[in-house]
């Protein structure tokens, strides 16, 4: 799938993105892997991580904001994988226009420029955040979600570049989960907990990299894919970290939801049930092809999830004796 293509990952020096390349120069052997960041420090720091030091590799320091650098970077690239947004939620909801720049004007920039230089595979990151948003963050990446699907229908007769969304949950231990908020929390003996019903959507980050991996072998344009994936509880979750901690109660913040959803009542009707995945607007092959196989007024939600995590679990899963 990747071995001898060029491959360009947007905010490539975060936990995801060095996630991905790992496994990429790990399993296969492309010609080309473009980290694509505008942080030099952080681009710095990965190349002298034995881990990046691959002949393959090259640092591309650029903002997806500007049209112009894109286009030179998408230069004789087959594969793209956008993972570059704006997404702390507080820190969206005080710069609103920087949030939309990055994360809405971003996804433009990156549709033109993927289509224009002849990329075939374009597959941005999406969050549950997305789905009913709440948030300004939520709203952008939504609009993003939107701009991607659509750019299907902007690539002429004579171009074959394809565009689809994965849309998961909070990636286990994360920069910005709040997972090493606990961590930290602990070591005072008080975790601050926002309301004691919170649910959450939650996927280990080599899940998240190989739900990509298998997402873009399968793309055929347009698709939303969205895993199967476990919820846990916040005060489960709090537990499992801090055994012995006090649980302070602070109330939920601005922009913050009890529950997350990944799939709604409205996109079921168009949404496909596999074994390890669901599948949004995936196009048809035939009249007989199904446009949905879900129950009606099916909806998938973190409190109403079947797969819950225990505090066992998450202990096992955060590697806590």
């Amino acid at each position: 799938m990747f071995n001898n293509k060029n491959i360009l990952i947007t905010g490539g020096t975060g936990s995801f993105g060095k996630a991905f390349i790992k496994k990429v120069i790990k399993t296969y052997n492309p010609e080309k892997v473009i980290v694509y960041s505008r942080d030099e420090l952080k681009q710095f720091e990965m190349q002298q991580d034995p881990d990046f030091q691959h002949e393959s590799i090259r640092f591309f320091l650029g903002d997806i904001r500007d049209e112009k650098r894109l286009y030179r970077a998408f230069s004789e690239v087959d594969i793209v994988i956008h993972a570059a947004a704006l997404k702390q939620v507080p820190a969206a909801e005080y710069n609103p226009f920087e949030c939309i720049k990055t994360n809405v004007i971003g996804a433009e920039n990156i549709i033109n420029a993927a289509i224009d230089q002849g990329v075939k595979h374009v597959l941005a990151l999406s969050t549950d955040k997305a789905v009913n948003p709440v948030n300004l963050y939520g709203a952008t990446k939504l609009c993003s979600d939107k701009l991607f699907v659509a750019g299907n229908n902007l690539v002429g007769k004579n171009r074959d570049t394809i565009f689809s969304v994965v849309r998961y949950g909070n990636v286990v231990g994360s920069r910005g989960s709040v997972v090493p908020l606990f961590q930290k929390q602990k070591e005072s003996g008080v975790l601050t907990i926002t309301d004691k019903r919170m649910t959450r959507f939650w996927i280990t980050l080599d899940n998240a990299v190989e739900f990509v991996f298998n997402s873009i072998k399968d793309m055929k344009g347009g698709e939303i894919f969205v895993p199967k994936i476990p919820s846990m509880n916040i005060v489960d979750l709090a537990k499992s970290i801090g055994q012995n901690c006090e649980l302070k109660y602070i109330g939920i913040r601005p922009g913050e939801k009890l529950h997350e959803v990944l799939i709604t009542e409205d996109e079921a009707r168009t949404t496909i049930e596999e074994s390890t995945r669901y599948i949004i607007n995936r196009r048809s092959s035939g009249p007989s092809t199904p446009v949905s196989n879900v129950p009606e007024f099916f909806s998938y939600s973190s409190d109403q999830n079947p797969e819950v995590l225990s505090t066992e679990d998450l202990k096992s899963l955060l590697s806590i004796n």
